[in-house]
Formats: C-alpha cells, structure tokens, sequence
C-alpha cells in the first residue's frame, strides 16, 4: 500500500515550479532553481539554522529564543485532522513547557491567514486555540533548512517533526513521525525535561526516565574512573 496522504498536502516541486510561474520566472530560471544543491540540514548537535518569518503572532527571529530551549514543531499542513489534535494537545501542555523555559514553535508551508483561520477553526473543535506563534513557510526556505524537504522528498508530508533547540542554539534532539501517527506531546514534555537535566546536570536518563528519577552517571566519566592510572588526578 501507498502512504496515506491529503489531496491537498502540497508537492514541493510543484508548489515552486506554480509559484515561479506567478513571479515571472520560466525556463532556465526555474530548472536551475529546482536543481541547485540543496543546504546540509540540521542534525544532532549541529548548530540549529536561523531565521525570520511572519507568523500569527507577529515576525519571529529564532535566534530572538537564545538563551530559552525551543520545541521547533513542524507539519504537513493546516486543517488536517492528525495535526489539529496535536496543536490542541501542545496547547493544553503548553503552560508545563513554559514552566521549563520553552518556547513552543509551529510551522508549515501555510499562510498567516491559514494559520489564523486554522486555530479558530482548532478552538471550535477541541476547546483550545494554539496562543504560541504558528510560522509560515510558503518558500520553504526554513524546510529546507531543516531537511524536511529534499530533491528526494515527494512532499510535505516528511514534516511531521519536532527539533528541540538549546539556550545556546544547538539540536538537541529530533522526533520525526510519518504523516499516519500523531505525536505524542506528552513524551514530547518528558523529553524536552530529560534534556534539561542531562545538560544542567552532567548526566545521563535511563529508559523512561520520568521528572524526579534516578539519574545515571555519563559512560564517559564512568570509563575515565575505571581506567584512570591510580594516583593521577581527576
């Protein structure tokens, strides 16, 4: 079977090819455009791309968040319904991640105007409408940035992903989910706290680690101790 997929989730060559045709640009234009090298995304550890986009809540410069963690929350498309649970749910924890020094971002290829009319449209049907700032991407220059879209990718529906962003502007972690299965935001939470103590801690999180456990000792202090020559310092 095919992956499920919206009618309406959008083609990236496509939505460029129809986007250069109402800008003006044709042919050679447009085919080198689609054929330049893409940009080596954001990965683990690797400094996280900044950037400045319009958003519901006004222009957001991520680097703006220096200094706060940033759960960067990406997907495929507004009304859609696995989507719209997950925005309700990160709204409902959104107080528990503020608690943490979190700042919530969401982004899709979508407009301002979608977004806004998306998050009444949220409120009418869960109870709750999105207050973080919803970021729109209709160049997909912050996709790509990220790796969610790629001269392999056949569409937006890769972008059900979440980058969890450092005080100091580093990827931390990565949650990516087809576009089927929803995420989870409370393992969301349990991770972004994890984070937290592994890095203003210097330690390590067993399997399930909840807020308030036990913690485990870095395999690398741990094997520094064991081997360590007796007698030298520490």
């Amino acid at each position: 079977r095919r992956p499920f997929s919206y009618p309406h989730i959008l083609n990236y060559w496509e939505y460029q090819t129809n986007l250069a045709a109402k800008t003006g640009l044709s042919g050679k234009p447009i085919k080198e455009m689609l054929e330049a090298p893409m940009q080596i995304p954001a990965e683990l550890n690797s400094l996280a791309p900044d950037f400045e986009a319009r958003s519901s809540k006004g222009v957001v410069r991520l680097s703006d968040f220096q200094g706060r963690w940033v759960a960067l929350c990406f997907h495929p498309a507004d009304f859609t319904p696995v989507c719209a649970s997950e925005f309700a749910a990160l709204e409902r924890y959104h107080s528990k991640f503020e608690e943490e020094g979190c700042q919530i971002l969401g982004v899709s290829p979508d407009s301002v105007h979608s977004h806004r009319a998306w998050i009444g449209d949220i409120g009418q049907k869960y109870g709750v409408e999105p207050s973080f700032p919803m970021i729109e991407d209709p160049s997909m220059d912050i996709s790509r940035a990220y790796g969610m879209v790629t001269q392999r990718t056949l569409s937006t529906a890769s972008m059900r992903c979440v980058f969890f962003i450092n005080p100091s502007g580093y990827v931390r972690a990565i949650l990516q989910y087809p576009m089927e299965v929803g995420r989870s935001v409370a393992e969301m939470l349990r991770l972004l706290r994890a984070l937290i103590t592994a890095e203003d801690q210097g330690v390590v999180t067993p399997e399930g680690w909840e807020q308030g456990g036990a913690t485990l000792m870095s395999a690398d202090t741990d094997l520094l101790e064991r081997y360590a020559p007796t007698g030298s310092e520490q």
